[in-house]
């Protein structure tokens, strides 16, 4: 299996050409909004994922640039071109499915010839598309065997060569590789994004699996309630989330409701529901115009565990192991402070020994890794 070469995402996005543009987009079900007026530019060549938990709006996003949708206000443009009142057969995007939606009656060859057939497509043509689809997906050996044949992988192959076949703009994925074991995923996600590096097509992908999407994505828009929380690179969503929710939905956090007692020119001074004084720095711009309820967010991996107390370390607190999960690469350790919050860590596993349960520790971190979020609004 061929490795993901290193991407220089520095230098994405910085084509003018948008493939895909979204406009104050709005959808509305028996008066339910599900998606709240999103702007969303998507340069052409991406790789975009859509993140969110359930019924955030994402797929309806993606079913409304498919097609499959019509918004109830605002604007979905493809290079350009209003989409308003266009089919999604004329539009120049195709779909990946989840279930692959392959013809059991079909053999992969026709299940992929499938369309350009519709299309009249020339027997010389068709030949050659379909069989350089399925030669990009390594899936030419396979030609007349039928979908009950295949693994998951290998029918999602299918799904990809039959979207591919048709040469479009834009290639939708809606939640691509949810059906595979994880084994499998992790293979595939290399293969797409071998792919979509070869072809340089625009890829749009929605998922709910945060590592798919920070692994695979030149940027991501992160959702919630049907709206976009934060749009960034996979590093500006991880380490420099905007509010609570991202911070939250993207890794591991911990995670502490508080209110601001003071403020400086570098840091704010936050004192948390249970007491707990910490020193963090603001994600934007914060003054008095701001509401004094914040959350604050630490990385478990940006959080130090020691036996005794370190010289003058900042964000200091005593606290007792009261869970230690390990996990061959790392160590996850739990530790109740003596205020009640309970703070995980991430250490790196350097030794077999392990701290043993009801040990008395440190733990600290440095205030700039220490974000002050505001509340999702």
């Amino acid at each position: 299996m061929s490795q993901t070469a290193t991407r220089d995402r520095s230098a994405l996005g910085t084509d003018t050409q948008l493939d895909v543009e979204l406009r104050k987009v709005f959808k509305v079900y028996n008066g339910e909004t599900a998606v709240r007026g999103i702007d969303l530019n998507i340069h052409s060549g991406e790789f975009f994922s859509i993140l969110g938990p359930s019924g955030c709006g994402k797929t309806t996003t993606l079913r409304m640039i498919a097609g499959f949708e019509e918004p109830s206000g605002g604007e979905v443009m493809i290079r350009g071109k209003s989409m308003t009142g266009v089919p999604p057969y004329k539009r120049p995007v195709n779909t990946v499915f989840q279930s692959y939606a392959l013809f059991s009656h079909l053999t992969v060859w026709d299940n992929v010839a499938f369309s350009l057939r519709l299309k009249s497509c020339g027997n010389a043509e068709l030949r050659d598309r379909v069989g350089d689809a399925l030669r990009l997906v390594k899936m030419d050996d396979f030609a007349r065997r039928f979908p009950a044949q295949l693994s998951g992988g290998q029918q999602q192959r299918v799904a990809l060569a039959r979207a591919l076949v048709n040469h479009p703009t834009v290639l939708l994925l809606d939640e691509p590789l949810g059906a595979l074991d994880l084994k499998l995923r992790k293979e595939m996600q290399v293969e797409l994004s071998n792919l979509h590096r070869e072809l340089g097509l625009t890829f749009v992908m929605v998922t709910h699996d945060q590592e798919e999407a920070l692994s695979l994505s030149d940027r991501i828009a992160v959702m919630s309630n049907g709206k976009i929380e934060q749009i960034g690179t996979p590093s500006e969503i991880y380490e420099h989330p905007k509010t609570a929710f991202v911070a939250d939905f993207i890794g591991d956090t911990n995670l502490l409701k508080g209110r601001i007692e003071s403020i400086n020119a570098a840091t704010l001074q936050v004192v948390t529901d249970n007491h707990l004084r910490i020193e963090a720095r603001p994600e934007t711009p914060w003054d008095n115009s701001n509401s004094p309820e914040v959350f604050v967010s630490i990385r478990p991996e940006k959080v130090h565990l020691e036996l005794s107390a370190p010289a003058n370390p900042v964000n200091c607190y005593e606290g007792t192991l009261k869970h230690v999960m390990y996990l061959g690469t790392h160590v996850d350790y739990q530790v109740d402070l003596t205020t009640g919050d309970r703070i995980t860590v991430l250490q790196p596993n350097r030794s077999d020994r392990l701290l043993a349960l009801g040990t008395s520790v440190y733990v600290y971190w440095a205030a700039e890794d220490c974000l002050a979020l505001t509340p999702q609004e």
